[in-house]
């Protein structure tokens, strides 16, 4: 049974085998990806923690921005007087 759905999906993965540029846009791409889930996931973070969509919604959003704001402190992020800068660590 071919659908509309499967052909393009069967398309998008013959594209993928044989496509060289799609080939190094996913090898470019993928770590990050991978990693960024993985900071998601860790420490017990794999299933959701609340009953209903708007609060997990909530958590997801809330998760994330805990996240990228580690990942600026790590990279550098500090508050100047009453200003927040991003100084290099090598700098």
């Amino acid at each position: 049974m071919s659908t509309p759905a499967h052909a393009l999906l069967s398309a998008a993965r013959a594209q993928a085998a044989t496509d060289p540029v799609w080939q190094e846009e996913y090898r470019r791409w993928r770590p990050p990806v991978e990693r960024a889930i993985a900071w998601l996931v860790a420490k017990g973070n794999r299933r959701i923690p609340y009953r209903g969509v708007i609060a997990n919604n909530i958590w997801l959003h809330h998760r994330a921005a805990a996240l990228n704001l580690r990942r600026l402190i790590n990279l550098g992020l500090t508050r100047t007087s009453n200003t927040w800068r991003l100084i290099p660590a090598n700098a």
